[in-house]
C-alpha cells in the first residue's frame, strides 16, 4: 500500500530562508582543559527558519508544513560554528537554556569530528556528559526548535560546552563497515514542498528521507548519505528530509544507542516492525495506524530515474556515516551524476549520485577521458561492484588500483 502525498508529508518538517556564514566559535587557546566555553548564538550556513535574538536561537516564522493535523508543526534548525576544545576529550557536558511555550519543543545536539569526518548528531541533555562516538578536540553544536502551528515560539540560549572524560554509553561508534539493511522504500513526491533542512523539491529531485535527525544533513550537504541498492542500479544520495512514519527512529543504530524502539534489533525500522508483526499496537510514534513497512522515502528522481522502480518495494541501504571507507563527494552544483557499468561516457548507466551526495570508492581506473568540475582527468572511481563515476565529478584522494 502506498502513503498518500498527505501522509507522506505528515512528518515532513517545514524549514525556510537559510542563514547566512558568521564567525567560528572556538575556546581560547589560554583555556584549561576542563574550562568551559561559551557558544556565540552564530547560526552558519544550512540552518533555517531560526533568528537570533541576543543569545538566544528562536524559532522563526515560516508557516507549518502540510499534513496530517497530529504531526504539523513549524521547524527550524540552527547549525552552531564548531567549537575547538582545549584538549582532546572522551565527553562533553552542554550546558543550555531553553524556552518551550504551548506545547513546543527545543532540543541540542552535538557530533564530533573524528577522523576527519563529522560523527551522528547525538540529543544533549542539558548539563549531563554526552559521550563522544571517540576522542576529539573539535565539535559542533545543532539546535533544532519545533511548535504547534498556532502558538509561542521556542529557543535555546546561554550554550556552553565542558569537556569531561566521564564518558556515557548512548552514543554510537563509528564502525570498520558502514551498517546496510534491507528496507522498504515508498516516493516521497511533493514537489514544491520544502523539507526538513530547508531544501525545495524539485521535479524528480534527488534526496532520501530517514525517520531520525540523527543523520539529517544540512541544506545542500551530503555528509550524511545514503546508498540505495535494487539488484541491478544504485544511488548515491544525501539525507535531507525526515519520515516516512516516525522522527526519532535511528534504526540504523545498535539497540543500546537507539533514540526510540531499543528493544528492537539494529536495521529494523519500527514502522516494518508495526506493519508486519503488530509492534506497538501496530502505530507509529504519533499513534498512526501504520499502513506500509517503510524505512525510507526517496525523491522522484532518486525513485524514477536512479532505480528505476515502478512502485514501492525493497531495496539495500547503506548509511554511510555509520562506518569507515573510501569516500569521495559528488561535485556538483545542480542535478545528479550517472553512474555507468564501465570506464567511459558511452557506458550503460546503472545509477545515479546526487549533488552533494557521498560515494563509496572501492579502487580507481583508467578510462575516457573527462573533464568536469575538477578538472579534466582520465580516472575513473569504482563505487559498486560494476559500476564506475568519473573522477573529473568527485572530490576525493587517490585510491588503489582496481
Amino acid at each position: 500500500m502506498r502513503l498518500t502525498a498527505k501522509a507522506r508529508a505528515a512528518v515532513c518538517l517545514t524549514a525556510a530562508l537559510a542563514i547566512a556564514p558568521l564567525a567560528l566559535a572556538a575556546g581560547p587557546s589560554s583555556a584549561s582543559p576542563t574550562d568551559p566555553v561559551n557558544v556565540a548564538a552564530q547560526p552558519v550556513d544550512g540552518s533555517t527558519n531560526v533568528r537570533v535574538d541576543g543569545q538566544r536561537i528562536v524559532l522563526g516564522d515560516a508557516p507549518a508544513s502540510i499534513g496530517s493535523t497530529e504531526v504539523r508543526q513549524r521547524s527550524g534548525i540552527a547549525d552552531l560554528a564548531p567549537i575547538k576544545l582545549p584538549a582532546v576529550t572522551s565527553a562533553v557536558v552542554v550546558d543550555y537554556t531553553a524556552g518551550t511555550p504551548d506545547r513546543s519543543t527545543a532540543e541540542v545536539d552535538v557530533r564530533a569530528l573524528v577522523r576527519d569526518r563529522w560523527s551522528e548528531w547525538t540529543p544533549a541533555k542539558a548539563g549531563r556528559p554526552t559521550a563522544l562516538p571517540a576522542a576529539s578536540d573539535q565539535v559542533q553544536l545543532r539546535i533544532i526548535v519545533v511548535a504547534p502551528p498556532q502558538g509561542g515560539s521556542p529557543w535555546i540560549g546561554d550554550l556552553r560546552v565542558q569537556a569531561t572524560n566521564q564518558a556515557t554509553s548512548g552514543t554510537p561508534a563509528i564502525q570498520a563497515a558502514p551498517l546496510k539493511s534491507r528496507v522498504f522504500a515508498t516516493r516521497e513526491g511533493l514537489v514544491g514542498g520544502t523539507t526538513a533542512n530547508g531544501h525545495v523539491i524539485v521535479s524528480r529531485d534527488h534526496f532520501v528521507a530517514l525517520p531520525s535527525r540523527r543523520g539529517l544533513a544540512a541544506k545542500g550537504s551530503g555528509n550524511y548519505s545514503v546508498k540505495v541498492c535494487t539488484a541491478s542500479r544504485c544511488a548515491f544520495e544525501p539525507v535531507w528530509d525526515v519520515g516516512p512514519w516516525n522522527t526519532k527512529d535511528d534504526y540504523w543504530n545498535p539497540s543500546a544507542t537507539r533514540e526510540m524502539w531499543k528493544d528492537l534489533p539494529q536495521g529494523r525500522p519500527e514502522a516494518q516492525a508495526a506493519y508486519q508483526n503488530g509492534y506497538n499496537g501496530g502505530k507509529d510514534q504519533f499513534g498512526r495506524k501504520v499502513a506500509n513497512p517503510a524505512g525510507i522515502d526517496l525523491a522522484d528522481g532518486v525513485f524514477w530515474d536512479a532505480l528505476k522502480l515502478t512502485d514501492n518495494a525493497w531495496v539495500d541501504a547503506t548509511y554511510l556515516w555509520t562506518g569507515d571507507g573510501g569516500r569521495g563527494t559528488v561535485a556538483l552544483t545542480s542535478g545528479y551524476l550517472n553512474i555507468r557499468n564501465s570506464a567511459s561516457s558511452s557506458g550503460a548507466v546503472v545509477g545515479m549520485a546526487g549533488k552533494s551526495a557521498q560515494v563509496t570508492v572501492e579502487c580507481q581506473t583508467t578510462g575516457q577521458s573527462v573533464t568536469g568540475s575538477q578538472g579534466t582527468t582520465n580516472v575513473w572511481l569504482r563505487v559498486h561492484a560494476g559500476m564506475y563515476v568519473s573522477k573529473a565529478w568527485i572530490a576525493a584522494g587517490s585510491f588503489g588500483s582496481c
